[in-house]
Order: C-alpha cells, then structure tokens, then sequence
C-alpha cells in the first residue's frame, strides 16, 4: 500500500482518467523537442524541453493540479527565444511519480536541485505560476546560485496567506457527492470570469487531478521578511489585482518592499489565472525581463570582455 505521506491517486479508475485529460491536454502543447524522467531521491520528475538548447534556459512551474499543460497559452511565444523546460511538479499529478515523503521546504528544494543537477543545468530562469511561485521563490532563497533570475506570477502562499474564503471552497470539491457539481464551480472562481469551459484541456486536467487525485506535500506558508530581503537575484513579480488566492495589496506591497530591486508589479484587471488569461502581456513582460538582465550584463562586462560566469 502506498504511504499516506506520499502524492497517489485514489483509484485505478481515477488514474486512467487522469491520465486521458494529461494526454489530451499535452497533445495540445507544441511538440516538445525532447522529454526527460529525471530519479531523484524523492521520485521520477518529468520535464518537457521546448525551443533551442542553447543560453540559459527557462524553467516553468507550474500550479497546483495545472501540470506543463497549463502553459500551453505561454510555451510557444517563450520558446520562440529561449529553450523552454517544462517541470511537472513532484507530488502532484502528472508525468512526475513521487515515491518518498516530501517533508519540508528543504526537500522541495532538493528535489530540484537533482534534476537540474541531472540535466546539466547551473543556473536557471525560474517562471512560477501560483503554488509554483511558491517552488521558485522557495528555490530562489535556498539556492540562489542556481537561479538566474526569479519570475513569481500571482504566487500563493509566498507574501501573503491564502484566504480562508478560499480554502473552504476546496471542499466540496473533495467530497465524492459533491465534487462533479463543485469542480467547475471552483475552477471558474479561482479563474475568476465566472465560467470555465470545462473542456479546454487545462481546466480539464485541473478538475481531474482534483477529483482524482491527493497531494501529500508540506503546507506552503508565506516567507519571513528576513527570508524575502535574502533574495537577491534578479526578480520579477506580478500580483493580480482580481487574485482570490491572497490579499493582491498586501502580497504586491511585501513583494515590493522586502525583496532588494525586485521589480514589483500590480495588474488590477488581472484575476489569479493571469498565466491564462493574460497570456500575451505576460509572455511579452518575460522576455522584456530577461533581455533586459542580458543587456544589463553586457554593459556591465564591457565591451570585449565576457559577462560574468560567461
């Protein structure tokens, strides 16, 4: 029997369902050029490679239940300049098979640090979604070294708690009578524009690992403000005004003030699903990000000289 401190789905049944709006939903993503099954001590994480394999690559993580399909509104205009790296997150549904207890902030880290460490990877431009903001800002202040620049887009948990409203809306969705009616009732406000097609493969592979599936992984709470002024590393935040998932004033004004040069932003018209819903300001606001931190370190090598780590 698998331990209950370890990410299972609940039914053979549950699985397969699952795995049929993973596959769909995947199908939906450009081809990837290449798919990794990284062991670690704490399971097999999977990652999709998109675009080139050249420069420092970007490495997206993703939110709870949204697995790499969640990018798929983002993966195409990223990879157009960069090589693109796709982490379904360990412990959650997906192509990552989680077979030890993640026990704490540290291990999350860790596990991580292994498949970068796998793939070759020194330094990284970590992209989080909500609970992966969480991940990437975590990762940011145990190992900055490796981390090239930090993008948090509507993190839960990191500068601002989750709402209790929020937290009690999650159970319906986990009581069998109820879920098939609370599902698309939850994603639609968590999405925050009233209505959600529940075909459209992200939400589909959302509600499917909700139905399906039991996180068992260390509740994420927000960082100290001790932790978040360690971070020194190039950051971008973007809160959503419309965000459920923390008080959007709060989590902007703590990003803003605690973290050394962090370029904070407030999106008013946002909702949580900024990802999504925004798309093409946020694929546009990465790339400007990032090659403004190129040219910042050109002119700082000068000319004829390498930047440094070059």
């Amino acid at each position: 029997m698998p331990s209950a401190k370890i990410g299972r789905f609940t039914t053979p049944a549950g699985r397969a369902q699952f795995e049929l709006a993973y596959e769909q939903g995947m199908r939906a993503l450009p081809e990837p050029a290449d798919r990794h099954d990284v062991s670690t001590a704490f399971g097999r994480v999977r990652v999709y490679r998109f675009g080139d394999t050249g420069g420092v690559p970007l490495v997206l993580l993703h939110g709870r239940n949204g697995t790499s399909v969640m990018w798929r509104p983002n993966i195409a205009a990223l990879a157009e300049r960069h090589c693109v790296l796709s982490v379904d997150l360990l412990g959650e549904p997906g192509g990552s098979v989680q077979t030890a207890p993640v026990r704490d902030a540290g291990d999350q880290a860790a596990w991580l640090t292994a498949t970068l460490e796998e793939l070759g990877i020194e330094a990284a431009h970590l992209v989080g979604m909500s609970a992966g903001g969480w991940t990437a800002c975590n990762y940011a202040v145990r190992a900055p070294r490796r981390v090239a620049s930090l993008t948090l887009l509507d993190p839960a948990a990191t500068f601002a708690r989750i709402p209790l409203g929020t937290v009690l809306r999650t159970i319906p969705t986990l009581l069998p009578f109820m879920a098939d009616r609370a599902l698309p009732r939850f994603i639609a406000y968590v999405d925050g524009r009233g209505q959600v097609d529940v075909h459209d493969p992200v939400a589909r592979v959302i509600a499917e690992g909700m139905r399906h599936y039991r996180v068992a992984l260390p509740q994420p709470r927000p960082f100290s403000d001790d932790r978040l002024r360690s971070i020194r590393v190039p950051s971008l935040v973007v809160i959503a005004g419309r965000s459920i998932i923390h008080d959007p004033r709060r989590a902007f004004q703590r990003a803003r003030d605690l973290m050394p040069g962090v370029r904070a932003e407030l999106w008013p018209e946002a909702t949580h699903a900024v990802s999504g819903q925004c798309a093409d300001r946020v694929n546009a606001r990465i790339l400007r990000f990032i090659e403004q931190l190129g040219r910042d370190a050109s002119a700082v090598s000068g000319p004829g000289r390498p930047p440094n780590g070059g």
